[in-house]
């Protein structure tokens, strides 16, 4: 099961991080801008971003295994689909659905893992092995990118396809099916299976907070060409707004509410969301500057941006095998810490970045600190969104979880951008006037991960009362 649950982990991570390295290979070959160019990772977040509330709690009521394997299919068929159009319109769209998919993927495992594995050491070591399956992942999805897309950038895109399709089959045969012999096997071996009356769909709260988040991520991203003070910005953000408020609305008299608003009395699932925005978002934002500024400004080969990149898959990897007794012995509001403090570091260092890439003492000490935040942080951030909550709203927390991760990476990415467009950046002039359009942009990157590292260390506070104590992270 664990095994299963992590190739999805790994999936996804092999997803991001071959797409952003294939970037400036795409926006060759389709003649793109550098605000058009965005939107392959745009388009991708805003169908996860936008849909993941809604993904967590189908999976809570649908089934977590039917929606966790419907969701794979999808992925493996967008993947094709993606690879072999040569229409910019139909691969964003292609993007667009694939990132719904994913949508329903990512709460489905993450919630089937949560409860399969007890709060405690095992889940612990269940999440830092999960984080093995991430960093992996990434790290493969870097060194294949960099080969594949010498050979041609839609092999970067149709390579997901037949994962997915392995995923898919090993999950059909080794996830239990819920209410059958295979979960009262799974029960025996101290699984968890949701149990009880069959909960209603809310369906006025999920098509309002669906609508609400698409129109957010929309929003957001699309703000740099409509402009942040038009008319149309101002007036989609009251009109999320409006739609939020109207969600609470509903939620607060509905009788079944697809998310119980008193999930949000929880300290450490709102520190936890709040890093995810911080950690994601920074970290999509430095790859894209980061690649762009390796091959179009400095002109390294796609496999040489990658190899750059590597080191810091390849301390995820290998520091997730440890954390679990790490997050045992620390808690996670002091990783989570570490974590931050690493980071803000990584990117510090990277200011330090001139017109020739000094990789020795500007890039490998940061892709190092990169690895160093993401292999304490995502298993901190995770366990810490998860810890205390009952297995009907596991899928819930999940899904709040990583809908923070798309929503912040969306929204940072486009404030980038924005940023890089108005000083130029997108014009690719010369190496020089290009590196300082993209200095107060990397400034931006690390003020972000800064504000990660504030948060994480309101979580080392002790709550004054005793009886709270238990329930404070890292306790």
């Amino acid at each position: 099961m664990l095994i299963v649950l992590g190739g999805a982990l790994c999936l996804d991570a092999l997803d991001v991080s071959m797409v952003g390295v294939a970037l400036p290979s795409i926006r060759t070959a389709l003649g793109l801008s550098t605000s058009s160019l965005q939107w392959i990772v745009s388009g991708y977040v805003l169908g996860y971003g936008g849909l993941l509330l809604l993904g967590g709690r189908a999976a809570d009521l649908l089934g977590r295994r039917r929606v966790f394997l419907a969701a794979l299919a999808a992925f493996a068929i967008l993947s094709l689909l993606g690879g072999l159009t040569s229409v910019a319109g139909l691969l964003i769209a292609a993007r667009f659905v694939k990132g719904i998919a994913a949508a329903f993927t990512a709460p489905a495992g993450m919630s089937l893992l949560t409860t399969t594995f007890p709060e405690g050491p095992m889940r612990n070591r269940a999440f830092s092995i999960y984080s093995v399956f991430g960093g992996s992942g990434f790290s493969l999805g870097l060194v294949l990118s960099g080969l594949l897309t010498a050979v041609s950038w839609r092999w970067t895109l149709l390579i997901p396809a037949p994962v997915a399709l392995i995923v898919f089959a090993a999950g059909w045969w080794l996830i239990p099916r819920e209410g059958g012999k295979q979960a009262g096997a799974a029960v025996q071996a101290g699984a968890k299976v949701p149990a009880g009356p069959r909960r209603s769909f809310d369906l006025p709260g999920a098509l309002t907070v669906s609508a609400s988040m698409l129109l957010l991520v929309y929003t957001v991203v699309s703000a740099q060409q409509a402009g942040w003070a038009s008319a149309r910005t101002i007036g989609s953000f009251a009109l999320v707004a409006a739609g939020l408020a109207a969600f609470a609305a509903i939620e607060s008299r509905s009788r079944d509410p697809l998310m119980p608003l008193s999930i949000f009395r929880s300290g450490p699932l709102l520190r936890a969301n709040i890093g995810a925005v911080t950690l994601f978002g920074s970290y999509v934002s430095f790859q894209f500057l980061a690649t762009q500024y390796l091959q179009s400004l400095a002109g390294w080969s796609p496999i040489a941006t990658a190899l750059a990149f590597l080191p810091a898959g390849v301390m995820v990897a290998v520091l997730s095998v440890g954390v679990g007794g790490l997050l045992g012995r620390f808690g996670a509001a002091r990783l989570a810490a570490a974590a931050f403090a690493c980071l803000a570091a990584a990117y510090a260092v990277f200011l330090r970045a001139g017109v020739t890439p000094d990789y020795p003492s500007v890039m490998l000490p940061t892709m190092l600190l990169v690895g160093l935040a993401f292999g304490l942080g995502f298993s901190a951030l995770s366990v810490a969104a998860t810890d205390g909550m009952p297995d009907n709203e596991q899928g819930l927390a999940a899904s709040l979880f990583q809908t923070s991760f798309q929503v912040g990476g969306a929204l940072v990415l486009a404030v980038v951008t924005a940023v890089v467009d108005a000083g130029g950046g997108g014009r690719l002039g010369t190496p020089a006037a290009t590196l300082s359009a993209y200095r107060p942009a990397l400034f931006l990157i690390t003020g972000v991960a800064a504000v990660g590292a504030l948060t994480a260390l309101a979580g080392l506070r002790r709550p004054a009362d005793p009886a709270l104590a238990g329930a404070a992270l890292g306790d």
